[in-house]
């Protein structure tokens, strides 16, 4: 599979996503192209795929949200996931959401490494073409 991947990383909290990228990566097969787009936060993960829609293939979201006294949390989790689910249905590409939302930076922490799990659906949202196309050179002995 030669893809193009963006991972956009939103660095507000540093050591959680260097973790997130890496465990991203681990996954994501060597023959792919990957890309890294750092933003401030997770509010701007959205417009930073936007932009770049079309020039890759496949996108991963990764970030971390933390809940506060206020309900910023709420406000800022829910809209980034809007925002990244819709991206992904209107472009029909792949964008795995890597956006964990913590209560604490304990859980913060011990959940660093899910950025492979965005990596693993964007992985098989690709090969669903891939697959499909095998299919039917299968079917129609093409």
């Amino acid at each position: 599979m030669n893809k193009k991947i963006l991972i956009v990383s939103a660095n507000y909290y540093q050591d959680i996503s260097t973790g997130l990228v890496k465990s991203a990566l681990k996954l994501i097969p060597k023959k792919c192209k990957k890309m890294i787009i750092n933003v401030p936060g997770v509010f701007e993960i959205p417009v930073t795929i936007s932009k770049n829609l079309k020039k890759f293939d496949a996108f991963i979201a990764l970030g971390c949200v933390v809940k506060g006294e206020t309900p910023h949390f709420e406000f800022i989790s829910q809209a980034s996931t809007d925002a990244i689910m819709k991206l992904s249905i209107e472009s029909k590409k792949p964008i795995g959401n890597g956006i964990i939302t913590c209560l604490n930076m304990k859980q913060a922490i011990a959940r660093k490494r899910k950025g492979a799990e965005a990596a693993s659906a964007i992985l098989s949202v690709l090969a669903q073409k891939w697959n499909l196309i095998l299919v039917q050179k299968i079917i129609l002995g093409s």
